[in-house]
């Protein structure tokens, strides 16, 4: 099984709170508890504002029904035309912000991941992919 949403544009706030509407009934239709379902809507969150904040909105977020090794997940990707992340090692430290903000953001979304990918180039944007895998609970135990 692999479902794909179509790239879902953000250019404004309310697209923001689509993604997350899209990423919830996706998580909700592979089983995930709720729980799970808010973390996988604040990485959509944190990933879309971040579009919004640092790209102008020249970007989208994709959320994917994914499988690997007999079990199923979620794969968000946000995609942006943003000015690239100069160093994102420092970009992923709690705290670190260019646009005055927390900086919890791309921290945030990779301490809820379970894996995490992020590429940049300068110029040209950056990709996010975050992928949140769905554990169903062991038979016999509640």
């Amino acid at each position: 099984m692999h479902t794909t949403t179509k790239p879902l544009s953000i250019s404004r706030e309310a697209d923001v709170y689509i993604a997350m509407g899209y990423g919830r009934n996706m998580a909700s239709s592979l089983g995930f508890n709720d729980i799970e379902r808010t973390k996988i809507e604040i990485m959509i969150l944190e990933l879309a504002r971040n579009i919004l904040r640092h790209a102008n909105g020249a970007g989208d977020i994709t959320v994917e029904i994914v499988e690997q090794e007999q079990r199923q997940g979620l794969l968000i990707t946000a995609r942006d035309d943003g000015p690239g992340i100069p160093d994102i090692a420092q970009a992923l430290q709690d705290g670190f912000s260019t646009a005055g903000t927390l900086g919890a953001g791309l921290p945030g979304v990779q301490r809820l991941a379970d894996a995490f990918e992020i590429e940049s180039e300068l110029g040209r944007g950056t990709v996010v992919k975050a992928w949140k895998w769905h554990n169903p609970p062991i038979r016999g135990r509640r």
